[in-house]
C-alpha cells in the first residue's frame, strides 16, 4: 500500500509546513518583527513625551517677589539695595525667566514641541517687549542726570543686545545674544552698589519715570485695541483730532471697520498677557526705588492701583482654550476682558504721569 504522504498533494503540503516553519524560527524574521516594535513603540513614546511637554511648556511663568530677587541678587546685604537696584535685578529676573523658563526660550525653536507651540512664543514676544522698553528707558533717561550726560557703558551694549532678532536659532542664537545682555546688565548693577564706582549710576526722578511711562501708555493702548476688536467693531477715524493743521502721509477713510481674525485673537491674548506680567513686576520694582518722589508728588496710591489692575491680568484662565465669543453672546470673550483691565490701567498711568508733570 503506497504511503499517503508520498502523494504530490501531500509533498506540496508537508513542503509548506516545513517552509512556514523554517521561516517563523528564522533569526531574521524574528529581528525584523523586534526592530519594528522597537521603532513602533519608540515613536508613540516620543509622541507622548511631546504632547506632556507641550502642556508643561505652555504654563505662563508667575510672579516674583521684586525685593527678595533684589535682596538674593545683593546676597542679603541690604545697604546694597541703593536706588536703582531693585529696578535693574528686575530687568535681570524678567530676562533670566525668558531664557530659563520651563522649555527654555521657545519663540525660535525648530523642533517639536517648541515649534507647534503658539500661545507661550506670543507670551515671551510681549514680557520682551516690556524688557527691551525698560532697558532702554535705563539707557537713555534713569541712568543720566540731563540730556549732556554721557551713557552708561554696560546698558548701552545691553539695549542692543535686547534688541536682537527674537526669533534667531542659529548663527548666532537668539538666546546667546540675550544672554550677553543679562551679563551686562549684572555688571551694571555691581557698580550701581560699588560705593567706590562712580560712574554707576541710577536717577530717581519725576521726569525720568515720567518719560517711561509714556510709552508704556502707548503699549498698553494699542493692546487694548487689538484685543478688543475680537469683536467687530466700526470706528470713527480720529488721527487728526484736535489740531486743525495736522496732516498725514496717506489719507484714510472717516469710518473703518475692525476685527482681529479668530486664528490671530489667542496670539494677541497671550502677548498682551506677557507685557501685562513684566510690567507688573517693572512696576513694583519702581514703586520700591521711586517711593520718595511718589510720596512727594502724592501719587503712590495712583501707581499702586496700576498695579492691581495689572494682577487682575494674571488670573488663573480656567478655560482650555482662548474664547472669542460676541460681545453679549452666550460665550465668554476672554480678549474683552483682558481689554477691560489693560485699558483701565492704561488710564491709570496717563493720570499717574499728569501728576509727575504737575504734581
Amino acid at each position: 500500500m503506497a504511503d499517503p504522504s508520498s502523494t504530490p498533494a501531500n509533498k506540496s503540503k508537508l513542503g509548506n509546513k516545513v517552509t512556514k516553519v523554517a521561516t517563523y524560527y528564522n533569526p531574521r524574521t524574528w529581528k525584523e518583527k523586534g526592530l519594528r516594535w522597537t521603532l513602533g513603540l519608540f515613536l508613540i513614546t516620543y509622541v507622548i513625551v511631546v504632547i506632556v511637554l507641550g502642556f508643561i511648556w505652555s504654563r505662563s511663568p508667575s510672579e516674583f517677589d521684586v525685593h527678595q530677587n533684589a535682596l538674593t541678587m545683593a546676597k542679603n546685604e541690604k545697604k546694597k539695595l541703593v536706588p536703582g537696584y531693585v529696578t535693574t535685578a528686575t530687568a535681570i529676573r524678567i530676562a533670566e525667566t525668558l531664557l530659563d523658563k520651563p522649555g527654555g526660550y521657545l519663540s525660535n525653536d525648530i523642533t517639536p514641541p517648541g515649534i507647534y507651540l503658539d500661545n507661550i512664543p506670543n507670551w515671551e514676544f510681549g514680557a520682551l517687549t516690556e524688557l527691551r522698553d525698560l532697558v532702554r528707558s535705563m539707557r537713555n533717561d534713569f541712568s543720566r542726570s540731563q540730556t549732556q550726560s554721557i551713557e552708561d557703558k554696560d546698558l548701552q551694549a545691553a539695549d542692543p543686545q535686547f534688541s536682537y532678532d527674537s526669533k534667531s536659532w542659529i548663527l548666532p542664537s537668539t538666546e546667546s545674544e540675550y544672554r550677553k545682555g543679562v551679563a551686562a546688565l549684572y555688571r551694571y548693577l555691581e557698580r550701581l552698589a560699588d560705593e567706590k564706582a562712580h560712574d554707576g549710576q541710577f536717577f530717581t526722578r519725576a521726569d525720568n519715570l515720567s518719560v517711561y511711562l509714556a510709552v508704556a501708555e502707548k503699549r498698553l493702548g494699542s493692546l487694548a485695541q487689538r484685543l478688543a476688536a475680537s469683536v467687530k467693531q466700526a470706528r470713527v477715524n480720529t488721527d487728526l483730532a484736535g489740531d486743525r493743521s495736522a496732516r498725514q502721509s496717506t489719507p484714510t477713510p472717516d469710518q473703518v471697520t475692525v476685527k482681529t481674525s479668530w486664528w490671530e485673537i489667542d496670539d494677541t491674548f497671550f502677548e498682551a498677557r506677557g507685557y501685562a506680567w513684566a510690567l507688573l513686576c517693572t512696576l513694583r520694582a519702581l514703586e520700591i526705588d521711586f517711593r520718595d518722589v511718589l510720596q512727594d508728588k502724592n501719587a503712590l496710591v495712583s501707581l499702586q492701583q496700576i498695579i492691581r489692575e495689572l494682577e487682575n491680568t494674571q488670573a488663573f484662565i480656567w478655560s482650555p482654550m482662548i474664547l472669542n465669543g460676541t460681545g453679549f453672546g452666550p460665550m465668554a470673550n476672554h480678549s474683552l476682558i483682558m481689554a477691560s483691565y489693560i485699558s483701565r490701567a492704561n488710564a491709570a498711568i496717563i493720570d499717574l504721569s499728569d501728576l509727575l508733570r504737575q504734581g
